[in-house]
């Protein structure tokens, strides 16, 4: 008979937890690094972590703006091996939409090589493609080895990567974001940099500014593929005083005649990020399924602009109608969410409005100024310190070439017999001879000189805000005027207006318009021919039967039937 074993014991260190606390705790962390760290972008510099990280690690293999290109590969393997360890892939694609001037308004990346295109197909391999950074990006990064931001260790804490960049661009108004976090969403349409600037520039002037007053500056979305907006005043409005609403884009569209007196529409820009090969093929199958009854043909004839032609059914079609019609079931007219959920101050996200979000950039810049303003006075002091000490040695030259002959230890005699700084001694004995003639103290009286007028208007920068929102003021003109509507990438691209009012049936407005001729027999049967028959009598009746009336018509209109028991009909003349 076999001892009977008792089960194991559970190991007495082991803790209970329930099912749902743990899954609630883990689900919640993975919530906010979601939101955090990868679906919404900072207020601040408008970016989120993994184009900030491709900025900074290109600001580190200096691809600063006219320089040589490198490969894209080089990029994408030292943002992954250094900051972002999240598959080249993620980063490669988050690069390649920086460089798309159809998809980012004021592309952040230069690109060289095959990125694309506004027809859906994809990039180059990375191996393939070369970038550099692009002036907006040269200003997000501008300052920030003056101690204008906070660094933080790196995933593996080898390395100091910013949390925010400084930010002398309105990045998230001007570019726009979107992402999809846990629980919430962003989507933040691209807008005009110069308009943005002069709204900012009034706010500095007017702290308490209105929205409705910021939004007679910005007037609305600016759209990289172009297009019209065609909300009401009111509704923009809306939009930017609450973070949330939409927009209505349409493509933009010309009548193009043709000889004969024949015509056909050219669409020239199409709404933002819908792709023109989707968009083709997409009418050409209303086409083939007969939905679109005023069309005859869709063509792309595009190069480097947008051209796609669309053939009308017949001469006599009303343009405004046929592109009602395509408006209504194409991607000709699309709708751009707006939710402007954003990270304030890197750490809360937040639905603000276009005021909120102004101001808060132009605080971060008050801040970046005030940080880089003291960075500036270190310097200062430091150079200064060692300055005086040049300015000793020149006084007491002779003594001081005396003193590092003879003394074994010369740094401690230095600094007890002139009273020197650890700093002036150590720059003194590291001096060059030929820094000893005459020319060399004038001009570091010169340099001092300069210095301390310098860190006199720094103090006084730093005392004054009125000061400092000037400095601020001017360096925002300064954006203003290098993005200006007058430049080719500072113009307005998407324009405003109204829908139409098309006052007609739609339904029976799809009908094609062209003339027929109905005819009524004696005896009651009716029909419709085509064309304005001008002489009936040719017309054939059976027998015993002959012409009652003969009515000219277009095949879009009612014509009303009374018969002799006391009813009436109304039929279409087409039918």
């Amino acid at each position: 008979m076999s001892k009977h074993v008792p089960p194991p014991q559970a190991p007495k260190d082991i803790e209970r937890i329930e099912l749902k606390d743990a899954l609630e705790e883990r689900y919640l962390a993975y919530a906010l690094s979601t939101i955090m760290h990868r679906a919404l972008p900072d207020l601040r510099d408008g970016l989120k972590p993994v184009h900030r990280r491709l900025l900074h690690v290109m600001r580190l293999l200096r691809l600063d703006p006219g320089t040589a290109f490198k490969k894209s590969a080089k990029i994408v393997g030292d943002v992954m091996g250094g900051f972002h360890p999240h598959g080249d892939q993620s980063i490669y694609d988050a690069l390649v939409r920086l460089a798309q001037d159809f998809a980012a308004r004021y592309p952040l990346v230069d690109g060289q090589g095959n990125f694309g295109n506004v027809d859906g197909d994809s990039a180059a391999a990375y191996r393939y493609t070369e970038a550099r950074m692009t002036e907006v990006a040269r200003l997000l990064l501008d300052g920030l080895d003056e101690d204008t931001v906070d660094f933080r260790p790196n995933y593996d804490g080898s390395l100091q990567e910013p949390i925010v960049l400084p930010g002398a661009f309105p990045n998230l108004l001007a570019n726009g974001a979107s992402g999809i976090a846990v629980g919430m969403a962003t989507s933040i349409p691209p807008h005009n940099a110069a308009e943005l600037c002069d709204a900012a520039l009034h706010l500095i002037k007017f702290p308490n500014a209105t929205a409705e007053k910021l939004c007679q500056f910005v007037a609305g979305p600016d759209f990289p593929t172009g297009g019209i907006v065609i909300d009401d005043r009111a509704s923009i409005l809306s939009a930017y005083k609450t973070g949330k609403g939409s927009f209505r884009v349409r493509a933009r569209w010309t009548r193009e005649e043709l000889p004969r007196g024949a015509w056909q529409i050219v669409v020239s820009e199409i709404p933002w990020l819908v792709q023109k090969s989707r968009l083709i093929e997409k009418i050409a199958e209303l086409l083939t399924a007969k939905k679109l009854p005023l069309l005859a043909d869709v063509r792309d004839e595009s190069a480097e602009d947008i051209r796609v032609v669309l053939e009308p059914r017949s001469r006599t079609v009303d343009p405004a109608l046929l592109m009602e019609s395509l408006f209504r079931s194409s991607e000709l007219e699309a709708r751009i969410p707006v939710n402007m959920n954003v990270l304030s101050h890197g750490k809360v996200p937040k639905v603000m409005g276009l005021r909120d979000i102004l101001r808060e950039w132009l605080d971060h810049r008050k801040e970046v100024l005030v940080r880089r303003t003291r960075f500036r006075l270190a310097e200062i002091a430091r150079r200064l310190e060692i300055l005086g000490g040049y300015l000793v040695a020149y006084l007491n030259l002779d003594a001081v070439i005396r003193l590092i002959r003879e003394e074994d230890e010369a740094k401690p005699a230095l600094m007890a017999r002139f009273k020197l700084t650890d700093n002036q001694a150590e720059a003194i004995l590291n001096m060059r001879l030929r820094a000893l003639r005459k020319l060399e103290e004038i001009e570091i009286r010169k340099e001092h000189d300069g210095l301390k007028k310098e860190e006199a208007g720094l103090k006084k920068l730093l005392k004054s805000g009125d000061e400092q929102w000037e400095r601020i003021a001017a360096e925002v003109k300064e954006v203003r005027e290098k993005f200006s509507k007058k430049t080719p990438l500072g113009r307005r691209r998407t324009d405003f207006a109204e829908a139409p009012e098309i006052d007609v049936d739609f339904e029976n407005a799809l009908i094609e318009k062209e003339p027929v001729t109905v005819v009524c027999s004696d005896k009651g049967w009716i029909r419709a021919m085509k064309g304005h028959i001008e002489d009936s009598s040719a017309l054939v009746y059976k027998d015993g039967d002959r012409e009652k009336f003969v009515l000219k018509a277009e095949s879009t209109d009612k014509i009303m039937l009374f018969s002799s028991a006391g009813k009436f009909f109304t039929l279409e003349a087409g039918k």
